[in-house]
């Protein structure tokens, strides 16, 4: 892990970010007076995390009248009066 202070992260910032994209460093931490305040990492660091698309999948059922409703809805966020 880097440790750079705050002048040579403001000056050197893109070179820095390029660093955490191309996976050469996994974490950069900066300093002020020599004591670490913020530290830069990649986005996809949470990549590892399994993706939420589907996670209900199986475990309810949709009842067949889902939809008998809609028009009533609709009118209700139009501020119609419901029927």
């Amino acid at each position: 892990m880097q440790t750079v202070n705050m002048l040579q992260a403001k000056s050197t910032l893109s070179r820095l970010v390029e660093a955490i994209e191309l996976g050469q460093e996994s974490e950069i931490l900066i300093a002020r007076n020599g004591r670490p305040v913020a530290k830069l990492v990649p986005l996809n660091a949470s990549a590892n995390a399994k993706p939420r698309l589907g996670v209900a999948k199986g475990k309810f059922e949709v009842p067949e009248s889902i939809d008998d409703l809609n028009d009533v809805v609709a009118a209700l966020f139009q501020g119609k009066p419901a029927e």
